[in-house]
């Protein structure tokens, strides 16, 4: 990957990653009853403005990695879902359009704080976690453009 135009094709290189099962079929039972509700609070993050969805959805990813290849795979696979999965994979991506989305939706919700009446402390550490988080988020890499 250390050569020139590497990079470019690194998201088409990322494979399904591989099922690392865990053993203990308690903390597989938990790690798939975890998976299933970061994906459900990753749908609901779709409508919902200030519930992440990427978050979520990497969340979910994670745990089904090592819970279910089933869920796993589908997760990997879906049109909606698979893309964020494989651009984190590929080198912690995230695209400019999830950005900007995140960006409007923290927005509107800061200057929902700002007007519902709710403890100064409350309207700044609400605040303030929004701005490290979208700080965070535009200092993630870009995938690369598709050649």
């Amino acid at each position: 990957m250390n050569e020139p135009g590497a990079s470019s094709t690194a998201l088409q290189e990322v494979q399904t990653p591989a099922y690392c099962p865990i053993r203990s079929p308690v903390l597989r039972w938990l790690l798939l009853l975890a998976a299933v509700a970061c994906l459900a609070m990753g749908i609901i993050g779709i409508f919902v403005p200030g519930l992440p969805t990427t978050v979520f959805i990497l969340m979910a990813g994670a745990c089904a990695a090592r819970s279910s290849p089933r869920l796993h795979g589908w997760l990997w696979r879906h049109r909606l879902f698979g893309g964020m999965l494989r651009n984190w994979a590929a080198g912690g991506f995230v695209s400019r359009k999830a950005k900007w989305s995140a960006s409007i939706t923290m927005a509107v919700c800061a200057v929902i704080m700002l007007l519902v009446p709710a403890p100064g402390w409350a309207k700044l550490l609400s605040i303030g976690c929004m701005a490290c988080v979208l700080a965070w988020l535009w200092c993630r890499p870009e995938p690369p453009a598709p050649q």
